[in-house]
Protein backbone atom coordinates (compact mmCIF):
# COMPACT_ATOMS: atom_id res chain seq x y z
CA UNK A 1 0.00 0.00 0.00
CA UNK A 2 3.12 2.50 0.75
CA UNK A 3 4.57 4.43 -2.81
CA UNK A 4 7.15 6.43 -0.31
CA UNK A 5 9.63 9.27 -1.45
CA UNK A 6 12.18 7.69 -2.76
CA UNK A 7 12.70 5.06 -0.67
CA UNK A 8 14.49 2.06 -1.75
CA UNK A 9 12.58 -1.61 -1.62
CA UNK A 10 12.61 -4.08 0.73
CA UNK A 11 15.08 -5.75 -1.34
CA UNK A 12 17.76 -3.60 -1.34
CA UNK A 13 17.38 -3.33 2.45
CA UNK A 14 17.95 -7.31 2.46
CA UNK A 15 20.72 -6.55 -0.10
CA UNK A 16 22.74 -4.60 2.54
CA UNK A 17 23.12 -7.16 4.42
CA UNK A 18 22.50 -5.41 7.70
CA UNK A 19 20.93 -7.55 10.85
CA UNK A 20 17.84 -5.88 12.85
CA UNK A 21 20.35 -5.65 16.10
CA UNK A 22 23.27 -3.82 13.70
CA UNK A 23 20.67 -1.43 12.68
CA UNK A 24 19.51 -0.67 15.92
CA UNK A 25 22.55 1.61 16.07
CA UNK A 26 21.69 4.92 14.57
CA UNK A 27 26.04 5.32 13.31
CA UNK A 28 24.59 2.40 10.59
CA UNK A 29 21.08 4.31 9.25
CA UNK A 30 21.88 5.42 5.40
CA UNK A 31 19.42 8.77 4.32
CA UNK A 32 17.71 7.25 1.51
CA UNK A 33 18.18 3.57 2.23
CA UNK A 34 16.64 2.69 5.75
CA UNK A 35 14.64 6.55 6.83
CA UNK A 36 14.09 9.31 4.54
CA UNK A 37 14.25 12.96 5.71
CA UNK A 38 10.79 14.85 5.12
CA UNK A 39 11.29 17.76 2.37
CA UNK A 40 9.98 19.85 5.51
CA UNK A 41 10.09 19.55 8.50
CA UNK A 42 6.99 19.13 10.87
CA UNK A 43 6.44 20.95 14.23
CA UNK A 44 6.92 18.94 17.08
CA UNK A 45 4.17 18.60 20.25
CA UNK A 46 6.82 17.12 22.51
CA UNK A 47 8.14 18.60 25.42
CA UNK A 48 11.88 20.33 24.93
CA UNK A 49 13.36 17.18 26.50
CA UNK A 50 11.44 14.67 24.70
CA UNK A 51 11.83 13.05 21.05
CA UNK A 52 8.36 12.98 19.40
CA UNK A 53 7.48 9.48 17.43
CA UNK A 54 4.34 9.64 15.52
CA UNK A 55 2.72 6.58 13.98
CA UNK A 56 0.63 7.94 10.67
CA UNK A 57 -2.14 5.59 9.75
CA UNK A 58 -5.39 5.01 8.04
CA UNK A 59 -7.81 2.39 10.18
CA UNK A 60 -8.55 0.70 6.73
CA UNK A 61 -5.19 -0.47 6.09
CA UNK A 62 -4.38 -3.66 6.53
CA UNK A 63 -0.70 -3.30 7.03
CA UNK A 64 -1.24 -0.68 9.82
CA UNK A 65 -3.47 -3.26 11.61
CA UNK A 66 -0.50 -5.68 11.70
CA UNK A 67 2.10 -2.91 12.86
CA UNK A 68 0.06 -2.50 15.75
CA UNK A 69 1.00 -5.66 17.67
CA UNK A 70 5.04 -4.61 17.46
CA UNK A 71 4.60 -0.98 17.54
CA UNK A 72 2.90 -1.26 21.29
CA UNK A 73 5.30 -3.33 22.75
CA UNK A 74 8.26 -0.92 21.25
CA UNK A 75 6.32 1.38 22.78
CA UNK A 76 5.99 -0.09 25.76
CA UNK A 77 9.81 -0.24 26.30
CA UNK A 78 10.35 3.47 25.67
CA UNK A 79 11.91 6.12 28.44
CA UNK A 80 10.10 8.85 29.35
CA UNK A 81 11.51 11.40 26.87
CA UNK A 82 10.25 9.37 23.47
CA UNK A 83 6.85 11.29 23.40
CA UNK A 84 4.93 8.78 20.94
CA UNK A 85 1.49 9.98 19.46
CA UNK A 86 -0.66 8.48 16.40
CA UNK A 87 -2.05 10.66 13.72
CA UNK A 88 -4.52 9.48 11.05
CA UNK A 89 -3.63 10.13 6.96
CA UNK A 90 -6.47 11.90 5.11
CA UNK A 91 -6.74 10.94 1.74
CA UNK A 92 -10.07 11.36 1.37
CA UNK A 93 -13.34 9.13 1.38
CA UNK A 94 -13.17 6.58 4.52
CA UNK A 95 -9.53 8.01 5.08
CA UNK A 96 -11.32 11.03 6.06
CA UNK A 97 -13.96 9.77 7.81
CA UNK A 98 -11.83 7.28 10.00
CA UNK A 99 -9.94 10.24 11.25
CA UNK A 100 -13.09 12.20 12.38
CA UNK A 101 -13.50 8.60 14.06
CA UNK A 102 -10.33 9.17 15.85
CA UNK A 103 -10.48 12.45 16.81
CA UNK A 104 -14.42 12.03 18.00
CA UNK A 105 -13.26 9.06 20.26
CA UNK A 106 -10.57 10.99 21.70
CA UNK A 107 -13.31 14.06 22.48
CA UNK A 108 -15.19 11.27 23.75
CA UNK A 109 -12.16 10.44 26.24
CA UNK A 110 -12.55 6.64 24.45
CA UNK A 111 -9.65 6.51 22.93
CA UNK A 112 -7.26 4.05 24.67
CA UNK A 113 -10.40 1.73 25.07
CA UNK A 114 -11.65 1.93 21.64
CA UNK A 115 -8.31 1.91 18.90
CA UNK A 116 -7.92 -1.29 18.93
CA UNK A 117 -11.39 -2.34 18.92
CA UNK A 118 -11.89 -0.10 15.56
CA UNK A 119 -8.75 -1.52 13.82
CA UNK A 120 -10.59 -5.58 14.90
CA UNK A 121 -13.73 -4.43 13.87
CA UNK A 122 -12.69 -3.32 10.61
CA UNK A 123 -10.30 -6.29 9.97
CA UNK A 124 -11.73 -9.01 11.81
CA UNK A 125 -15.66 -8.16 11.88
CA UNK A 126 -15.92 -7.04 8.64
CA UNK A 127 -17.19 -3.61 9.93
CA UNK A 128 -16.72 -0.53 7.61
CA UNK A 129 -17.87 1.94 9.88
CA UNK A 130 -17.44 4.64 7.60
CA UNK A 131 -20.85 6.52 8.39
CA UNK A 132 -22.18 8.30 11.25
CA UNK A 133 -24.88 5.43 12.02
CA UNK A 134 -22.63 3.29 12.56
CA UNK A 135 -20.09 4.90 13.98
CA UNK A 136 -22.09 6.23 16.74
CA UNK A 137 -23.57 2.72 17.10
CA UNK A 138 -20.02 1.38 17.55
CA UNK A 139 -19.15 4.03 19.94
CA UNK A 140 -21.92 3.37 22.71
CA UNK A 141 -20.58 0.23 23.81
CA UNK A 142 -18.34 2.71 25.31
CA UNK A 143 -20.79 3.92 28.34
CA UNK A 144 -21.52 6.90 25.65
CA UNK A 145 -24.60 7.53 24.09
CA UNK A 146 -25.19 7.62 20.77
CA UNK A 147 -26.53 11.00 20.72
CA UNK A 148 -22.90 12.52 22.16
CA UNK A 149 -21.08 10.63 19.90
CA UNK A 150 -22.94 11.85 16.87
CA UNK A 151 -22.18 15.79 18.70
CA UNK A 152 -18.85 14.43 19.02
CA UNK A 153 -18.38 13.58 15.46
CA UNK A 154 -19.77 16.96 14.74
CA UNK A 155 -17.63 18.82 16.54
CA UNK A 156 -16.17 22.21 15.36
CA UNK A 157 -12.70 21.07 17.75
CA UNK A 158 -13.08 17.23 15.92
CA UNK A 159 -13.29 19.08 12.50
CA UNK A 160 -10.43 21.14 13.23
CA UNK A 161 -8.08 18.77 14.46
CA UNK A 162 -8.84 16.70 11.08
CA UNK A 163 -7.87 19.62 9.12
CA UNK A 164 -4.27 20.33 11.49
CA UNK A 165 -3.74 16.51 10.29
CA UNK A 166 -4.34 17.06 6.82
CA UNK A 167 -1.87 20.25 6.61
CA UNK A 168 0.77 18.25 8.34
CA UNK A 169 0.05 15.19 5.95
CA UNK A 170 0.64 18.35 2.84
CA UNK A 171 3.69 18.88 4.82
CA UNK A 172 5.31 15.28 5.09
CA UNK A 173 3.84 14.43 1.26
CA UNK A 174 2.87 11.32 2.46
CA UNK A 175 1.75 8.94 -0.56
CA UNK A 176 0.81 5.80 2.12
CA UNK A 177 0.49 4.25 5.39
CA UNK A 178 1.72 3.21 7.78
CA UNK A 179 4.58 5.38 8.47
CA UNK A 180 6.81 6.74 11.60
CA UNK A 181 8.07 10.08 12.01
CA UNK A 182 10.90 10.75 14.15
CA UNK A 183 11.11 14.56 15.90
CA UNK A 184 9.11 15.66 12.88
CA UNK A 185 12.30 15.12 10.02
CA UNK A 186 13.23 11.40 9.71
CA UNK A 187 10.51 8.75 7.99
CA UNK A 188 10.57 5.52 8.35
CA UNK A 189 8.13 2.93 6.34
CA UNK A 190 7.98 -0.36 5.45
CA UNK A 191 10.34 -0.88 2.44
CA UNK A 192 12.68 1.39 4.37
CA UNK A 193 12.74 -0.85 7.30
CA UNK A 194 12.40 -3.98 5.46
CA UNK A 195 9.65 -5.44 7.20
CA UNK A 196 6.48 -4.04 9.58
CA UNK A 197 8.55 -5.42 12.32
CA UNK A 198 11.83 -3.61 11.88
CA UNK A 199 9.91 -0.26 11.82
CA UNK A 200 9.82 0.09 15.70
CA UNK A 201 13.61 -1.02 15.56
CA UNK A 202 14.24 1.57 13.16
CA UNK A 203 12.93 4.50 14.61
CA UNK A 204 14.26 3.69 17.80
CA UNK A 205 17.52 4.07 16.15
CA UNK A 206 16.62 7.74 14.83
CA UNK A 207 15.58 8.43 18.15
CA UNK A 208 19.24 7.76 19.58
CA UNK A 209 20.22 9.82 16.68
CA UNK A 210 18.70 12.59 17.90
CA UNK A 211 19.35 12.25 21.18
CA UNK A 212 22.92 12.17 20.08
CA UNK A 213 22.56 15.60 17.86
CA UNK A 214 21.09 17.02 21.19
CA UNK A 215 24.30 16.69 22.87
CA UNK A 216 26.85 17.30 20.20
Amino acid sequence: MFKPLRILQSAVFAMAGLSLATLASADNLVEGQHYEKLPEPIETRAGEDQVEVTEVFWYGCPHCYNLEEPLNAWVAEQPDDVAFNRMPATMGGDWNTHAVMFYAAEELGILEQAHPDLFHAIHEEGERLNDTDSIAGFFSQYDVSEEEARQALDAFGVKAQVNKAHARMRTMRLMGVPALVVDGRYLVTPSSAGSLENMPQVAGALVERVRQERTN
